[in-house]
């Protein structure tokens, strides 16, 4: 018996010498390397400011940086990079060596066959027959129409009654509403008012709205919980997985009523048209299409329409609310333009008045470069490597480039860029001057650009127009304003802000 007591205290003393001089050797460490967890206590501790830890671990590290997690995990090796050259050879030099890989797509499962986790021909074939239909003139109307009616009837209306009330407002809240219903509306050709709190919502958009919030702390949760780890959550279903099975089936559940909802009602109404139908047509007409693919491609685009919108469009309020200089020139440039045109006439504006707006183009891309909807990007390497900073990768190898570090390194931007300066997107002779994707990456770079960059645009900057011409926006003092622990750049405490009416 005391044998086996002096051999344990024996192994003790020896793991406590070896875990005090590795402790010795780290303390000064950004991010030390324990012997079987790896790293990862270092994110777990940095959590609540991930993109920020990450951004300083890129920079410390010279715009790259090897993570090692725990051994014999999924996670084991990933390199991180923020590096624009970097960037440039995953995304269009030696695009076909980087794919999505299998982590990829059990992490995003719930975008099922759709265009997000589709590698290769499948993808091409995909992008083409998307593309193609949006680039369709009567959806770009369609959409156009369908922002300036809910713009007239709802938002705005909204904002007033709330002005006239006094009532401190989550701005982010009400654009992430606001944004859902527009997306709705031109996927499934139904608006689900979900700014409305009168309107009993048979579609269940509100229960919807929310669930997409938590599918994407869940897939979060998935990139720094270790493959087996998760896949035991959900099997027991508990922590993020528990909810991230309810906020799947109440996503379906409204996906379902919408898709019911336009094949009962077609050939009925010829005249009405959205782009869901649109699509079944195209595919589903010719045999080519299951309900399952419509099913996992509007759930993509309902993504991608919705989330992106509101997180960018709430940032940006944000960074104009508390740039009083910034705001006074987005409203001048609205003046020189529109100083002809009534008040109320305001959101019916057309593509070409839309595109005079060069400093609001500027103020957007500013926040967008700052606060980048999707912070992140996840690839994999299907064949070894060689990256422009000398980093050697090899096959099936886990990339991350960060794009929030991108909008904060001083080799991109200069020693300015943490500044919100809307002017560095604007040339002396007044044009939008063009960055290279793989610098300016909020739309991805390469082959797989964001096809719907352009009607983004559109939308952020009619919603800009309408809201600051009607009203000045002023963030509630001492609200605390902090990313959310998310796939996507939402703020964690919403934005607490109090309104009113600007005086033209």
């Amino acid at each position: 018996m005391g044998t086996l007591f002096e051999c344990i205290s024996l192994f003790v003393a020896i793991l406590f010498i070896i875990f005090y001089n590795i402790w010795k050797r780290n303390k000064n460490v950004l991010i030390p390397n324990w012997p079987i967890i790896g790293m990862l206590p270092s994110v777990f501790h940095n959590l609540s400011n991930i993109h920020d830890f990450a951004t300083l671990i890129v920079k410390h590290h010279g715009g790259t940086f090897h993570f090692k997690g725990p051994w014999l995990t999924n996670m084991a090796s990933i390199i991180f990079t923020s590096d624009p050259m970097n960037v440039q050879h995953i995304t269009c030099k030696n695009f076909s060596n980087y794919g999505k890989g299998s982590d990829f797509h059990e992490i995003f499962e719930i975008l099922g066959v759709g265009i997000f986790n589709l590698d290769s021909n499948e993808w091409k074939q995909e992008r083409t027959l998307l593309h193609s239909l949006l680039k369709r003139k009567n959806f770009e109307i369609i959409l156009i129409q369908s922002i300036q009616k809910k713009l007239e009837n709802s938002l705005l209306p909204f904002l007033d009654h709330a002005y006239k009330s006094v009532q401190v407002l989550d701005l982010q809240d009400i654009l992430e509403r606001f944004t859902f219903d527009i997306t709705s509306t031109f996927l499934f050709g139904l608006d689900p008012n979900c700014l409305d709190p009168y309107k009993i919502n048979e579609l269940s958009g509100i229960a919807c709205l929310k669930a997409v919030s938590e599918i994407e702390e869940m897939v979060l949760s998935r990139h720094y919980i270790p493959k087996c780890i998760w896949k035991l959550q959900r099997w027991l279903q508990i922590g993020p997985e528990k909810k991230g099975k309810v906020a799947y089936e109440n996503i379906y559940e409204f996906l379902h009523k919408c898709i019911t909802y336009i094949k009962v009602n077609e050939g009925l109404d010829e005249s009405h048209s959205c782009f869901v139908k649109e699509l079944m047509r195209e595919g589903l007409g010719k045999g080519e299409k299951t309900e399952k693919y419509i099913t996992d491609t509007a759930v993509n685009l309902l993504f991608a329409g919705n989330g992106t919108i509101s997180s960018c469009l709430s940032w940006f309020f944000w960074l104009v609310s508390t740039h009083p200089i910034v705001e006074a020139k987005i409203i001048q440039e609205i003046k020189d333009n529109y100083l002809a045109q009534e008040m109320n006439s305001i959101t019916n504006l057309s593509m070409e008045d839309i595109d005079k707006l060069v400093y609001l183009h500027g103020a957007i891309c500013e926040a967008l470069r700052l606060y980048p909807p999707v912070a992140f990007e996840h690839k994999c390497a299907v064949k070894s490597d060689v990256l422009p900073s000398g980093d050697h990768v090899r096959a099936n190898t886990k990339l991350i480039f960060s794009l929030y570090a991108m909008g904060r390194m001083e080799e991109i931007w200069g020693e300015d860029c943490l500044e919100f300066k809307p002017e560095r997107w604007i040339s002396d002779n007044g044009q939008i001057i063009h960055v290279p994707s793989y610098k300016f990456i909020a739309f991805n770079a390469g082959p797989r650009s964001c096809i719907g960059k352009g009607i983004s645009f559109v939308q952020m900057k009619m919603v800009a127009v309408s809201m600051l011409w009607k009203f000045h926006i002023q963030v509630v003092e001492g609200h605390s304003l902090t990313p959310r622990i998310s796939v996507l750049l939402r703020m964690e405490h919403g934005l607490k802000v109090n309104i009113s009416k600007r005086c033209i």
